[in-house]
């Protein structure tokens, strides 16, 4: 068997392994990047890039059926074309798959196609589909291996009837009636998703809210909005039974308020599980939790010397942007710039309107014990909002009362996804919410509720009613 030495080995090519084998080339490392799938793990190929494509439509399609709200007239039968849309994001994923294989190219960075799995720490034995397995030896390793979707245990296991994400975003076919089961990040955009595309869409999440892991005022917000548009939403519910009837073409379901129902599909969004179980870290020495994350410092570094861990893996924060800034810090420690990752992480939401936020939410400041102030501005009193007919959302401000500083933002509304990297910025630079309201910001812009919630935050909003102020009695 083959053995080559590389300066740091990266085993994963998602978006924190493919950017940390790209940093690693670029601060002059002799690199390798074990992959045995698609170059761009998950995010390119069954999360982030086909479900945005898919959502692309969806907007446009939902824009255009409610065109005479802007006073656009438009004749004819409106539908869409299945074929079309899956087409378009099939090319899209192509174009970044390539894009990556060329950046790799352009740094030498060394793309090993194969499953890797330790023999011991710091040495990888590499599995390709064909062909003779390859060991690689390393310096450094970087862990970058993802996650995966959950599934239920017990449920039926045809993914053309009970499916996770990952089938889901390559669908050939849409159903009539789905049941999304799980109402977090994944399975409200679906709902979205598919609502607008005709199917009728019934979530069941077990959780009191919407987007349970964000503040719960944004949950509260897009219920209301799925429940508008005809979205069927069971919270505090769980589904009890499943089966799949009728000759394979039917899912039955039973939750647990009694109410049985029929589907056409169901897609199980319920959360993600680390991929981490065929890797052998027991080999390598590397802990693991029960549920496969693998905990490390604030270095990123595991337990074992010069093997770190990056992204899903290591379960603090399971988002692609996440892995990519944790794959940079990484490398940079593992070639001796000690360097933590103290980064805030925004959560983006790609349903319409959009969701985002970044810092503590009002609960768990609160669970915290901490003295604070909540701003809050609606999307509606905007100019920008009106002028363009997208009057829904709100950004809400948590302020420290005692130093001033921002703690958390949070956005429904219109290009809240984009609006939400200046609180990111304003909230890594551990800004006051003074700097934040007098900051300039551009007019009109959906953006501008940003400082408008910050100076409502200060009890100095100028376009909001002034607040009530009740003076308790003292004395007797």
């Amino acid at each position: 068997m083959s053995t080559e030495h590389f300066d740091i080995c990266v085993i994963g090519a998602g978006p924190g392994g493919y950017v940390a084998a790209l940093k690693a080339a670029q601060m002059g490392a002799r690199t390798a990047v074990i992959e045995q799938g698609n170059l761009g793990g998950t995010c390119l190929n069954f999360g982030c890039i086909p479900s945005k494509a898919l959502l692309s439509s969806a907007e446009l399609l939902h824009s255009v059926q409610n065109a005479r709200k802007w006073g656009v007239t438009v004749g004819g039968e409106i539908g869409f074309d299945w074929s079309e849309i899956t087409q378009h994001k099939n090319k899209i994923l192509r174009q970044l798959r390539g894009g990556i294989a060329s950046l790799f190219k352009g740094r030498k960075v060394t793309h090993l196609a194969g499953r890797g799995r330790f023999e011991r720490a710091g040495r990888i034995v590499v599995t390709p589909g064909e062909g003779a397995p390859q060991t690689v030896t390393a310096d450094k390793v970087i862990i970058a291996s993802g996650s995966v979707p959950m599934r239920i245990p017990g449920w039926p296991t045809d993914p053309a009837m009970v499916c996770t994400s990952d089938e889901a975003v390559h669908w050939t076919s849409l159903p009539q009636r789905l049941l999304i089961v799980g109402g977090g990040v994944i399975g409200c955009e679906f709902a979205c998703m598919m609502q607008a595309f005709g199917v009728a869409v019934t979530v069941v999440e077990m959780l009191p809210n919407l987007l349970p892991t964000l503040d719960h005022d944004l949950g509260a917000a897009l219920l209301a909005i799925f429940k508008g548009r005809g979205i069927t939403c069971h919270l505090e519910t769980k589904v009890e039974q499943i089966e799949v009837v009728s000759g394979g073409t039917v899912v039955r379901t039973q939750l647990s308020s009694g109410a049985a129902l029929e589907f056409d599909r169901v897609l199980v969004a319920t959360g993600r599980r680390p991929n981490t179980a065929e890797l052998g870290l027991d080999a390598a020495g590397v802990q693991a939790t029960r549920h496969g994350f693998v905990p490390v410092t604030d270095h990123l570094e595991t337990n074992v010397a010069g093997h770190y861990c990056i992204g899903d893996a290591n379960g603090r924060c399971m988002l692609a942007h996440a892995a990519s800034a944790h794959g940079v810090v990484a490398v940079e420690n593992a070639l001796g710039h000690a360097k933590p990752f103290t980064a805030p992480i925004p959560s983006a939401v790609y349903t319409f309107p959009e969701v985002a936020a970044v810092g503590l939410t009002e609960q768990e400041a609160r669970e915290q014990g901490l003295p604070i102030a909540i701003g809050r501005f609606p999307i509606g009193h905007l100019g920008k909002a009106m002028a363009a007919r997208h009057p829904d959302g709100f950004v809400k401000m948590i302020r420290h009362r005692e130093t001033d500083q921002l703690l958390g933002a949070h956005m429904i509304g219109q290009n809240a996804t984009e609006c939400i990297a200046a609180a990111t910025a304003l909230l890594h630079k551990k800004a006051s919410l003074h700097d934040v309201a007098e900051t300039v910001w551009a007019h009109p812009t959906i953006s501008e509720a940003i400082k408008e919630s910050a100076e409502d935050a200060l009890n100095m909003g100028l376009h909001l009613p002034p607040r009530k102020v009740i003076r308790a009695a003292v004395g007797g």
